[in-house]
């Protein structure tokens, strides 16, 4: 195989010959994502609960768990998985009027990420 390279302003002009291996991954890395439900003062707890046994299917305890969570400590993980499956876990959470984001796993800290937008962090330093 040939491949011809133009030659731009920073390159050399020249041919290359040979086998092109591409080393970049097309796919993302299998890293997990997780759904964090935010507390809010519009949806009742029992609704909460409600929604986390309707949708994922939880038991009533692990419902009543995550919603206490959500409660207490502002926010609660919910669900895990590949990031388009939590983006549809959180289109769901919206649509039930529930205040969902979408945060990569950090693996080790409960979950809590740095990166992931969510309304409560940012309080770092900066620089």
């Amino acid at each position: 195989m040939t491949i011809s390279v133009a030659p731009g302003p920073d390159t050399q002009e020249g041919t290359r010959t040979g086998t092109a291996e591409s080393t970049d991954s097309l796919t993302a890395p299998d890293i997990p994502w997780n759904l964090v439900i935010w507390n809010d003062p519009v949806n009742l707890m029992s609704y909460v609960s409600y929604v986390f046994q309707s949708y994922f299917g939880y038991s009533e305890t692990k419902a009543n768990k995550l919603m206490m969570e959500v409660h207490r400590k502002g926010r609660s993980i919910v669900a895990s998985g590949s990031k388009e499956q939590v983006e549809r876990h959180a289109v769901a959470m919206h649509g039930f009027g529930l205040w969902a984001t979408v945060e990569k796993a950090s693996g080790g800290n409960g979950g809590a990420s740095g990166k992931s937008g969510g309304p409560r962090q940012g309080k770092g330093k900066r620089g």
